[in-house]
């Protein structure tokens, strides 16, 4: 870092200047200056000059206003003179706080929190109580919104005095005549009410949490789902079920969906909280109402939840009540729906057992797999290692790999190529001997298939095979099939194989390319179809890459892939010269013999 004399370059007015630009930027890269700037004036000129013009300094636009409230949270205390000092950044993020822009003032809150961490309860008592008082009381609404996000940070810090008059501070929030600030209150109640004492939480916590979960507002209820399950778990069964299960019942039939999609999606984070009796006693019945809920929204969000709450209930009651509902939404109308139960079901074959999975949801995964969305089949065949794990890969493939053999033949070309996209994932969860067996063949037939695109895909889908399975499984069961099919009277056949071999070679090793590949690609250099030629040619250089990686396939690229492209240069095409060209140059930069 440059030398920077205090009194020649005068910093304070270096930064004025540039705050004072008409150019955004340059006043974008003075606030991000600010901590060389205050290194530079000294901890007392910083807190004497830098601070108070700072806090003159925000009729700006917001990104640098923004910049602003991001600089002051980033240790700029220590530039100050230490952690004594912290307080006095507290001015300007007190002004910031209180802006309109709503990242600003976000961020701004965030800083302050940030800074909180660091002042003793003497400065806490001192300056941010003071502060806290001033947003919370504000003429503006912004301010207000601003305040809620600063209680919990210090309240486990302030006397019992203080303590009394933030719960008192809070709840005039939650009754704010502002939506905006009463969102705020509802979405850090539950961060504040965790540091509350018992007594209090039963006292004050309960009474701003019912305030606010009755709001004429559903964006101000739907927030108060988070604050329900953290004043559940700082309560005992017993005192749950006398305080808040009307509360739970009420959010579960709530008239908005988006308060119901709420609770769908924290439903076992709430079961976990409320303990086990009330889950038994009263949360399966919400569940399954949930599940049964007339938005699609609603009803995958608990989809979603599926495996997580029926490990806090009996596999009689999931059978009883749960599996029925997961019937119906296995047919269900949304294709987001059936796409999210697709996700989750298998979550539940490991807490049924193998002999209920094989009754009950062996046929619903059957269904799922020959759903009309490629998603319900992809989110169906991504967790299959699971159901494997519980019914074992016998009865698996039994029932699961007809139907996808089925849908790998469907007439819709791109039904097929969606199933070739997923087989890398079933090859890796069902292992190297089942897929031989049974997949194998399947995939090589891809290669010949009608549609280029599913031709395409299927090479791709033979690299990634070897990525999983190792290159040797490659050299035994995928090359041998690739190279017969370079000898094919139909050239698309054989354009195939350099496609394949074009893919595959960046997982092959030098010995594999030597022994296997390399005959086969040397011998369609002289083959009639242009188009395979020049394909050949990009092949070549693919090859010579693959080989410059050690001194045995440098030599080997130098004395069989430099002549041949050097005779695809010279061909009639004016297409396989191009290509040829490109490849001599690549193969000859790399061939150099070590």
């Amino acid at each position: 870092m440059d030398k920077i004399d205090n009194d020649e370059l005068h910093p304070i007015a270096i930064l004025i200047d540039e705050l004072k630009s008409e150019d955004v930027n340059l006043r974008l890269n003075a606030i991000h200056r600010i901590s060389t700037i205050a290194l530079a004036l000294g901890p007392q000129r910083a807190r004497e000059e830098l601070i108070p013009f700072l806090q003159d300094s925000l009729d700006d636009e917001d990104e640098v206003l923004l910049a602003l409230a991001d600089e002051l949270g980033k240790g700029m205390d220590e530039y100050l003179g230490g952690k004594q000092y912290a307080h006095l950044l507290l001015g300007p993020l007190e002004n910031l706080a209180a802006v309109e822009e709503t990242l600003v003032r976000d961020k701004a809150t965030e800083s302050i929190n940030k800074i909180a961490a660091v002042l003793s309860p003497q400065q806490i008592e001192e300056f941010y109580f003071p502060l806290l008082k001033r947003l919370t009381t504000g003429e503006w609404f912004t301010s207000r919104t601003s305040a809620a996000a600063l209680y919990a940070s210090v309240y486990a810090s302030t006397s019992p005095q203080t303590q009394e008059e933030l719960r008192r501070l809070y709840s005039a929030l939650a009754a704010d005549d502002t939506p905006m600030v009463r969102r705020a209150a509802a979405r850090h109640l539950g961060g504040l009410a965790a540091k509350f004492a018992k007594e209090h939480v039963l006292s004050d916590a309960l009474q701003i949490y019912r305030k606010l979960s009755t709001d004429d507002q559903d964006s101000v209820r739907l927030l108060t789902v988070e604050d329900l399950i953290a004043i559940a778990r700082k309560l005992q069964p017993a005192e749950v079920k006398e305080q808040l299960l009307m509360s739970v019942k009420s959010s579960v039939s709530d008239k908005s969906w988006r308060v119901r999609y709420m609770v769908a999606d924290h439903f076992v984070q709430l079961a976990e909280a409320v303990g086990a009796d009330i889950v038994k006693d009263e949360l399966v019945s919400s569940y399954v109402a949930l599940l049964k809920d007339n938005e699609a929204e609603v009803r995958s969000s608990a989809a979603g939840q599926l495996p997580g709450f029926s490990a806090l209930i009996d596999p009689e009651v999931i059978l009883a009540r749960i599996l029925p509902c997961v019937k119906d939404l296995s047919t269900d109308s949304s294709q987001h729906v059936r796409a999210a139960l697709g996700m989750h079901i298998s979550g539940v074959a490991p807490l049924l057992g193998r002999d209920p999975t094989i009754e009950h949801l062996l046929p619903l995964f059957l269904h799922l797999l020959k759903d009309e969305f490629p998603d319900v089949r992809l989110n169906i065949i991504s967790k299959l290692e699971t159901v494997n794990s519980v019914i074992g890969i016998d009865l698996l493939s039994q029932s699961l790999l007809p139907a996808i053999v089925e849908l790998a033949e469907d007439k819709q070309w791109r039904v097929r190529q969606a199933i070739i996209e997923y087989i890398p994932l079933l090859a890796n969860q069902l292992g190297v001997h089942f897929f031989d067996e049974q997949l194998g063949n399947l995939c090589m037939s891809w290669l010949g298939d009608n549609v280029y695109s599913i031709r395409e895909a299927a090479t791709v889908n033979l690299k990634r095979l070897t990525e999983v399975f190792g290159v040797e499984w490659a050299r035994n069961a995928i090359v041998p099939k690739v190279l017969q099919m370079g000898g094919h009277p139909n050239y698309l056949y054989r354009m195939t194989t350099i496609f394949a071999i074009t893919s595959l070679a960046p997982t092959l090793t030098t010995e594999v390319i030597r022994e296997s590949v390399l005959g086969t690609v040397l011998s369609l250099v002289a083959d009639p179809i242009p188009n395979i030629r020049f394909n050949v040619a990009k092949a070549l250089e693919v090859l010579a890459i693959t080989l410059a990686t050690t001194s045995e396939g440098k030599d080997l690229a130098h004395v069989k892939i430099v002549p041949a492209v050097q005779t695809l240069r010279s061909d009639s095409d004016p297409d396989v010269r191009y290509f040829a060209g490109k490849a001599f140059e690549k193969a000859a930069q790399l061939a150099v013999v070590g």
